[in-house]
């Protein structure tokens, strides 16, 4: 039986996608079977994943078409997904009229959870019904966390929106992890910011963290995740560890 994973922050720009799509592909070259649930309507993993973003059927099919999960799943080269697009803007609208809501995507992906090791859902940026149906689905949160000050600022809020969707829809949801990303060693800033959530967070931030790196910003326009567009590449290398730890923290 699968387990899903949610990449949320209610900010953008902090790389949620692309930890999104480069942590699948790195589980797909480490032999799990793997997933990615696309529900921004930017597509941009299921771009990212080398995926046509107008493939049909799609999320939206899945949410507000009654389309079973197996017949929207694209089998692509570095993981399963199920693609997302434009036709996506306004459905959180459609789906306040569903009777239970919040719940679409869980149990439509009920059927295929056992076919996984691991499913990715990447959320949009805000905290709308798309989202809480990710977060609903999901059995656990991963985090990304720019360093930058910001990003400390709206740490607090990001918990208290967390204990939200444990109170309203999903009282299981945990952390799988805090993700340090854009990380530049040189900078005292980017230290500083790995010191505080450490601090405020503990072991719930993964050793590994995401460096800032050209290859990493190349790579989606190529469609291809960094570790296929390359693999030596300093940003390869750390969603590759990364990979590693997830599947170290899931032993235990």
């Amino acid at each position: 039986m699968a387990k899903t994973i949610a990449l949320f922050n209610q900010k953008g720009g902090v790389g949620k996608t692309t930890t999104c799509v480069n942590l699948a592909c790195a589980l797909t070259k480490q032999g799990k079977k793997v997933l990615v649930v696309d529900t921004d309507p930017q597509g941009h993993s299921t771009a990212g994943l080398g995926v046509d973003k107008n493939a049909a059927p799609s999320i939206y099919d899945l949410l507000l078409n009654g389309v079973a999960a197996e017949k929207t799943i694209v089998h692509g080269q570095y993981a399963d997904v199920i693609p997302s697009n434009k036709s996506l803007f306004g459905a959180g609208i459609q789906m306040a009229e569903l009777e239970n809501r919040e719940f679409v995507l869980k149990n439509a992906l009920i059927p295929v959870k056992d076919r996984y090791d691991y499913i990715f859902i990447d959320c949009p940026a805000l905290l709308e019904l798309l989202t809480l149906n990710a977060l609903a689905a999901a059995d656990t949160v991963l985090i990304p966390v720019q360093c930058e000050y910001l990003a400390l600022e709206g740490l607090s809020g990001l918990m208290g929106s967390v204990r939200m969707i444990r109170r309203s829809v999903n009282p299981d949801l945990d952390i799988e992890g805090i993700l340090l990303t854009m990380y530049d060693g040189r900078t005292n800033l980017s230290l500083q910011v790995a010191s505080e959530v450490k601090r405020f967070l503990k072991d719930k931030v993964y050793k590994t963290v995401i460096p800032r790196n050209v290859r990493l910003s190349e790579a989606p326009s190529h469609f291809k995740p960094v570790i296929a567009y390359d693999k030596a590449s300093r940003g390869a290398a750390a969603y590759m560890e990364l990979a590693e730890e997830l599947l170290k923290r899931n032993k235990k």
